[in-house]
């Protein structure tokens, strides 16, 4: 599309002084439409690798739970054989078994408290942030030099 008055197209001039106000109005409308897009996939994306890891360290809790309810049955059962019949195998049996359903939900508790304090903020798209408002500031800058 050319200009009636001097026939320049509005995207093909190189130097910024040579555009009109409209011109720059709208190169610095699609610059900002494009830029709001590119940040708002990156903090997607970033997001749904932060919520995969936290739904896995829940999952790891909820199974710590699930076990440690078990080793409570087991545990309970076992001190009640163990106290009523004092000296009976079948009572260190169900404790054996209710200790090892205890160290496993250990395990899986501690497994995923560590999967999530891994869960932090979207750090790529809060950095890329600070340097688009930094550009902002200073739009004559060049990318590199930021």
């Amino acid at each position: 599309m050319t200009s009636p008055s001097d026939g320049r197209t509005p995207t093909s001039a190189s130097d910024p002084n040579d555009l009109s106000l409209g011109e720059l109005v709208s190169s610095a409308t699609r610059d900002l439409s494009t830029l709001i897009r590119t940040e708002v996939q990156l903090a997607k994306v970033e997001i749904k690798q932060e919520v995969t890891t936290a739904g896995k360290g829940a999952g790891l809790l909820g199974g710590a739970g699930f076990l440690g309810l078990f080793a409570l049955i087991f545990l309970s059962i076992s001190a009640a054989y163990g106290i009523s019949w004092l000296g009976v195998p079948l009572g260190c049996a169900f404790f054996t078994v209710g200790a090892l359903y205890a160290v496993g939900a250990a395990v899986l508790a501690l497994t995923g408290k560590k999967k999530l304090g891994k869960v932090g903020p979207p750090e790529k798209t809060i950095e890329t942030v600070k340097d688009d408002i930094t550009w902002a500031k200073n739009p004559t800058t060049p990318l590199g030099e930021r």
